[in-house]
């Protein structure tokens, strides 16, 4: 059983929530898109750009602090992933960068004829980069496609695409749109059993639910920081065996080894050392005997407390005339999203929706949020997409309720 959340012991350790605006509360529900950073990354931050600001490998003491803070850096980060080694681990500015960088590193081993396997519910991230590489190789590229009225695949999605020729899957573990949390180990077993790799962009289930890469039997998983409470950074899990083997681009005087012959260049350590105080301040709500058991123990309360919130939010949601939330709204299937709701509103322009918003503090996000496949397969495109409404662990009943008040607001002055 999860233990309770603390919501003020939570919000009194983020700075940005302490600030108003001519007296007025800020209200961030604009969490899918990146996050308020607590105190700890913050401390982080500017203790590596005081104490150990300096390159990689010389003989001083800048240097050695470097390099002991980026070795940490990378451990913290496998045992958030639940990795079985920080050789797996690989930081990068982004999911997004990252993806284009790997998708040209696995391109060395696909042939034209060759098939992928893409998600009409994924974030662009994990489309275009797989579509140029496609174009450039001569891919042939198939769709796994989901059910636009229960926002879910079917359990065959896949198996209707996979064949013989299948060499990648790629699939957001989940949406950034519908919030569906999808079967990542399921449709894995899938690909796997067909010989395909698979790729999976966590970014929106890294700020919710506890990640383990060893237990999903994927080959590949990326989730960028700034969504989990750090700081603008992207890390990637990859099977050792698997990153060993795949070609990196690279500078000719950079090794061979793991996982630096994919991180190109000087990576900002600073950013790896706020990932660090981010994962340092998610352990504070677990408890046990390892820093992965902790981070486990840690998601199980969090994401206990946003289920609560959420509830509160899709059902007021629900009591607005004209008003059709894009996800899953059953009060014993929160287990199967995220806490990132879209809506749409009669008679109401999620642009204008959201300006509304923000004159109440309100901060959420409008349009197509890089949804370009679900928003397409929703027919959502050529109306202004969604309103978003995305919570947080650090985010209140009582602010969802600010939310409601405002949207009865909205509606009643047409």
């Amino acid at each position: 059983m999860a233990t309770a959340l603390d919501i003020e012991r939570v919000r009194a350790q983020f700075p940005a929530l302490q600030l108003t605006d001519g007296g007025a509360p800020r209200v961030y529900f604009d969490n899918p898109a990146g996050t308020q950073v607590p105190q700890r990354v913050i401390d982080r931050t500017v203790e590596c750009l005081v104490a150990s600001n300096a390159n990689l490998g010389g003989y001083f003491a800048t240097t050695a602090a470097a390099g002991a803070l980026v070795e940490e850096a990378h451990r913290a980060c496998a045992d958030f992933y639940n990795a079985a080694s920080a050789s797996e681990i690989v930081f990068g500015q982004n999911m997004t960068t990252l993806t284009l960088h790997m998708s040209r590193c696995l391109g060395k081993r696909f042939r034209r004829g060759d098939e992928i396997v893409l998600s009409r519910m994924d974030h662009d991230a994990n489309v275009a980069p797989w579509l140029l590489l496609a174009e450039d190789l001569g891919l042939t590229v198939r769709w796994m496609d989901f059910d636009p009225e229960t926002y879910e695949f079917a359990d065959d999605a896949l198996a209707k695409v996979l064949n013989g020729k299948t060499k990648l899957v790629a699939l957001g573990f989940a949406s950034n749109c519908t919030g569906t949390v999808n079967d990542v180990k399921h449709f894995a077993k899938q690909a796997k059993a067909a010989g395909a790799l698979v790729y999976v962009d966590a970014v929106q289930l890294a700020p919710h639910y506890a990640i383990d890469v060893q237990d999903l039997g994927v080959d590949i998983l990326v989730s960028s920081a700034y969504k989990w409470f750090g700081p603008h950074q992207g890390i990637l899990w990859g099977r050792e065996d698997l990153l060993k083997e795949t070609f990196g681009y690279k500078v000719r005087p950079a090794g061979d080894d793991l996982p630096h012959k994919f991180e190109t260049g000087t990576l900002s350590h600073e950013g790896m050392a706020g990932c660090l105080g981010a994962i340092e301040y998610l352990e504070q709500f677990g408890e046990g005997a390892t820093r992965p058991a902790r981070i486990k123990s840690a998601w199980d309360t969090l994401a206990a407390y946003e289920h609560k919130i959420t509830s509160r939010l899709i059902e007021g949601l629900k009591s607005f005339k004209g008003l059709k939330i894009r996800g899953i709204t059953s009060a014993n299937a929160l287990h199967r999203r995220v806490p990132t709701v879209s809506f749409t509103l009669e008679g109401h322009h999620p642009a204008d929706l959201a300006k509304s918003f923000a004159r109440d503090n309100i901060f959420v996000w409008s349009g197509h949020n890089y949804a370009i496949e679900p928003m397409t397969r929703m027919g959502l495109m050529d109306k202004g997409g969604v309103l978003r409404v995305g919570l947080a662990h650090y985010n209140t009943e009582k602010e969802v309720g600010a939310l409601l008040d405002s949207l009865t607001r909205i509606t009643k002055a047409g």
